[in-house]
């Protein structure tokens, strides 16, 4: 990245006495927990009563705070294939992301099962009338297909984590967290072995689990933004549909981490450890993937303007009419004029405040954008835009839910990468040994 960071860590002893008694405030913790239950009481009472709406915003809410969720941990999985030092000091912020995938699959088996036909145009139909579609969109292969697609991701990414923290807690004896993961912990340090061979063991096991996690996010996304996004607009199709959907989840993964980050050293007190070079290098990817997002969404727009085929432009059109197209325009000034026109600075990335700004203005515009995604297809033309209690009170839940597996998460485990930041063997993973004979391997291994 920025090629400035100097890797001078402390000792363990050192890192155990500033970071084993930091925990999430209870009024934090306190202030998610009734979120999740006022608003997904909120979704309940709705669902129990019959009011579609309540099904339609856990929908779009569920693919938001998931693809964030998963992208963290696609994040993480990236930095460990190419071997990145610079990251270490913050990557446990964006591991804490995979503590909501657990609670999203449960939601999602409530979205296939009580809630398809409420969420799904096409659902119940007797016959679907597009021929070419019917056996894609048959229940069973429907439902089954959800529940391997996300069922395999989440177990790859959790075991994926598990791994990385297993390192930590193994050489950090006297570090205590939530009760909760007791055994977990317990499980983490049995049978923990000589260090060096647990690093390079550990480093290659890892490695391979990181080339799952990359293609499962990449490909489980692609089938998922088509079910669960496009087929809501049954006469819709585009290449580049599910790529625009799972990279708003990677930038908004960026933009939260980043919050995230500044929000943990502040807690933690590690300035010497999580440097402004750090925010510097986030505002950079965060500036990039904000460009790249806008480009592939400009990229699916121009193809579909100047062919200018009914039954492309008919998606468009619904979203540039009406009470639709406010939110619509809104969501390019959110998601990519301002954070793009902000961090192209160095000094808009390396000043908190405005980096805060920006990144917050990227989350409310890739909320949207989900929005836009899923109502207009399920509304159709409508005379009033259908927002109000339900969507704000359920995405109101949703990020209580998200933000409590989430501080679950950070108060059970080490907030840093302690192992890679401390042990003397670290940068020996940037030259790969064979773990059983702890010999460099040949280049092409």
């Amino acid at each position: 990245m920025s090629g400035v960071h100097h890797y001078h860590y402390p000792s363990r002893d050192e890192f155990e006495k500033r970071i084993s008694g930091v925990t999430v405030p209870s009024t934090l913790k306190m202030a998610a927990l009734v979120s999740a239950i006022v608003g997904l009481g909120l979704f309940a009472f709705g669902a129990a009563t019959g009011e579609q709406r309540a099904w339609h915003a856990l929908h779009f809410n569920w693919i938001f705070f998931t693809t964030i969720s998963s992208a963290g941990v696609a994040f993480a999985a990236v930095q460990r294939l190419v071997t990145a030092r610079w990251s270490r000091p913050v990557l446990r912020f964006f591991e804490g992301y995979v503590a909501f995938l657990p609670v999203a699959f449960i939601l999602l088996l409530l979205i296939l099962f009580p809630g398809r036909e409420a969420i799904f145009t096409w659902a119940g139909r007797e016959h679907i009338e597009i021929a070419e579609k019917a056996a894609y969109l048959e229940p069973t292969f429907f439902v089954l297909r959800g529940i391997v697609l996300f069922g395999s991701m989440m177990g790859v990414m959790l075991w994926f984590v598990y791994r990385s923290v297993r390192l930590d807690v193994a050489v950090m004896p006297k570090f205590t967290g939530a009760k909760w993961a007791e055994g977990l912990r317990a499980k983490m340090r049995a049978g923990f072995g000589e260090e060096r061979r647990e690093l390079h063991s550990t480093h290659s096991t890892l490695g391979k689990l990181a080339v799952a996690v990359c293609m499962l996010f990449v490909v489980g996304w692609c089938f998922m933004a088509w079910d669960y996004s496009m087929t809501l607009t049954l006469h819709w199709q585009q290449t580049m549909y599910a790529w625009i959907v799972f990279m708003a989840g990677w930038l908004g993964m960026m933009m939260s981490a980043s919050l995230l980050s500044m929000w943990w050293r502040n807690q933690m007190k590690v300035d010497d450890l999580v440097t402004i070079n750090h925010f510097w290098d986030l505002g950079k990817l965060c500036f990039a993937f904000t460009a790249f997002f806008g480009y592939i969404s400009f990229a699916q727009y121009l193809v579909v303007w100047y062919g200018n085929l009914p039954e492309e432009t008919h998606f468009y059109n619904l979203r540039l009419s009406g009470v639709w197209k406010p939110v619509t325009q809104l969501i390019p000034i959110l998601a990519f004029a301002l954070p793009f026109g902000g961090l192209i600075s160095k000094a808009a990335k390396v000043y908190l405040p405005t980096f805060v700004l920006f990144a917050s203005a990227s989350l409310v515009g890739t909320w949207l954008h989900r929005y836009i995604e899923v109502y207009p297809s399920i509304y159709g033309v409508a005379e009033s835009l259908p927002f109000g209690l339900y969507e704000i009170g359920v995405t109101i839940g949703m990020l209580g839910l998200w933000f409590t597996c989430y501080f679950a998460f950070m108060d059970a485990f080490p907030k840093m990468r302690v192992f890679m930041m401390t042990s003397p063997y670290r940068d020996e993973v940037q030259v790969p040994v064979d773990p059983r004979t702890m010999e460099p391997l040949p280049a092409h291994e």
